[in-house]
């Protein structure tokens, strides 16, 4: 039985990425592939004052579980708080976000559905450069190209002014693709497929 939970651990160990600078984890639970597309399955452990900005997503939806403190969502205009066992979806289209409004970390399942490589992508380079301190303050690429393909294969459009930037960082990820880069992100972030 030992040898089952310590290889269980070992197993967890590998599917798991953190970020120095945002103090976030990630475990990949179930990736696209191994879920044959139906999703992308994650528990990201949030620190106290984390978020992401206003987003959405045009492929999948996302469904946020609480498992251990209080998560907030916003999903249009509402707020939603979420309490352990609690869920709340943001469909395909929909303008959300998340954050801990807590002084403690919280910790929750991400479920995307379909899957999407693609994100799985970005959180694997986006916390492989943290590590590597190559990300500014709130974790974005310092490298153009870098941002521009990590945005690129994501699967996520931004909201309001930041809009105006998808385009031009889109052609970033796409000379990424022709320069060679986007290659070498892959060969030294991508461990979890």
């Amino acid at each position: 039985m030992q040898t089952t939970k310590t290889t269980a651990t070992a197993s967890a160990k590998s599917r798991t990425i953190t970020n120095p600078v945002l103090k976030d984890e990630v475990i990949f639970l179930e990736t696209s592939r191994e879920s044959n597309g139906y999703h992308t399955l994650v528990e990201v452990t949030l620190a106290a004052g984390g978020e992401n900005p206003l987003h959405y997503h045009e492929d999948f939806s996302e469904e946020f579980t609480c498992l251990e403190g209080e998560l907030s969502i916003q999903v249009g205009n509402e707020i939603i708080r979420l309490q352990p066992g609690e869920s709340a979806t943001a469909s395909a289209y929909s303008k959300h976000r998340f954050f801990n409004q807590s002084k403690h970390s919280c910790r929750f399942q991400c479920r995307i559905a379909p899957g999407c490589p693609g994100f799985e992508q970005t959180l694997q380079i986006m916390y492989g450069l943290a590590r590597d301190g190559q990300t500014n303050a709130q974790g974005a690429p310092k490298s153009i190209y870098a941002l521009g393909y990590t945005v690129m294969i994501s699967g996520t459009y931004m909201t309001g002014w930041m809009a105006i930037l998808q385009p031009m960082l889109h052609w970033f990820g796409r000379q990424a693709l022709k320069k060679g880069i986007a290659a070498e992100l892959q060969r030294r972030y991508l461990t979890i497929w």
